[in-house]
């Protein structure tokens, strides 16, 4: 089966070398063009065009996909499949109708749930138990498409977008890689996608990172796990930017918090959320909405992120003082 691989980011480069570790025929890899790169302006290569110049494929950068001379070229490859992972640019009808088998979307969620452009991090945020790659015919929505394979994947409670990114991206490629094997032997069904359960994940905008204290300890966990590496979660202390990297959810009775429980215990009646409780030699304790938060590493805006027992040799905290007013 000849094969146009469309992405951009490395969670699309691992699928491309997944299929390329199979044996099936690549005649073009396209990708987004090359952006510049600090101050030098260098021109950066997607990772998806570093892996395609590695094995050899020609790759093509069109600044938009749906002009007539780019549609031309994907016509001149002739491919019976196109395979799209995080390419970045829509697809036109007139794309989407080209080869035979028309073309797939490799999408990290189990859709119905989490379309949309940040599926990994809503399902972290949103407190999801598992997730997992489906692959998918594309059509004119937005991951509306019909569902041709699935492979699920538990979420742990240490799970960081960035850890759970570099397990989906794995299993993105063998997840492709087994769907065209069926696909090739007839053995692929389309399955219509039930919009009743269906969820949207939007793209993560920076404020989405700011902490509500009120909430609960696991769900402001959950948010800090979810916007880690990028944007991170915050806070405020003394009027500057404090993001917190990385913390243990604990119940008023001080155990483990790893789901909220059916009652709603404040933090401690004595305590406002955000409250510093106790400031202990390698983490501070902080007072939430429901049970408490113990944070492990953090960083105060203009400093480097580094963990609390070395934060704290340098800023003072004190149990009484309070986070969240900016």
């Amino acid at each position: 089966m000849k094969i146009v691989f469309m992405g951009t980011p490395d969670f699309a480069a691992q699928a491309l070398e997944a299929l390329i570790e199979a044996g099936h025929e690549v005649a073009a890899v396209v990708t987004q063009p090359d952006k510049p790169r600090g101050r030098s302006g260098e021109l950066k290569f997607s990772p998806v065009k570093e892996c395609a110049l590695r094995h050899g494929i020609f790759v093509f950068q069109p600044e938009r996909i749906k002009r007539p001379e780019a549609v031309e070229t994907l016509k001149s490859f002739a491919a019976d499949i196109f395979i799209v992972a995080a390419y970045g640019q829509i697809l036109s009808q007139e794309i989407l109708d080209m080869p035979q088998f028309g073309c797939v979307n490799i999408h990290a969620s189990l859709l119905p749930k989490y379309r949309g452009a940040s599926p990994i991090q809503h399902a972290i945020i949103r407190g999801e138990k598992t997730t997992g790659i489906t692959i998918m015919q594309m059509d004119a929505g937005v991951d509306t498409g019909d569902m041709l394979y699935q492979r699920e994947l538990p979420i742990s409670h240490e799970d960081t977008f960035e850890t759970l990114h570099d397990k989906l991206k794995v299993l993105g490629g063998e997840a492709v890689v087994q769907a065209l094997d069926l696909l090739e032997k007839g053995e692929l069904f389309p399955k219509k996608q039930a919009e009743e359960e269906s969820s949207y994940a939007p793209l993560i905008d920076k404020k989405m990172g700011c902490i509500d204290f009120g909430k609960s300890a696991c769900e402001i966990d959950r948010l800090i796990r979810g916007m880690t590496p990028w944007p991170s979660a915050y806070t405020f202390y003394h009027g500057k930017q404090l993001k917190i990297w990385k913390a243990i959810p604990k119940g008023p009775d001080g155990a483990f918090q790893g789901s909220d429980s059916a009652s709603r215990e404040p933090g401690g009646a004595a305590y406002a959320p955000g409250e510093i409780v106790k400031v202990e030699k390698d983490h501070i304790s902080v007072a939430t909405g429901q049970g408490f938060l113990e944070v492990y590493e953090l960083q105060l805006e203009g400093k480097k992120r580094m963990q609390a027992r070395d934060f704290l040799l340098g800023v003072r905290m004190k149990p009484g003082e309070r986070l969240g007013q900016e």
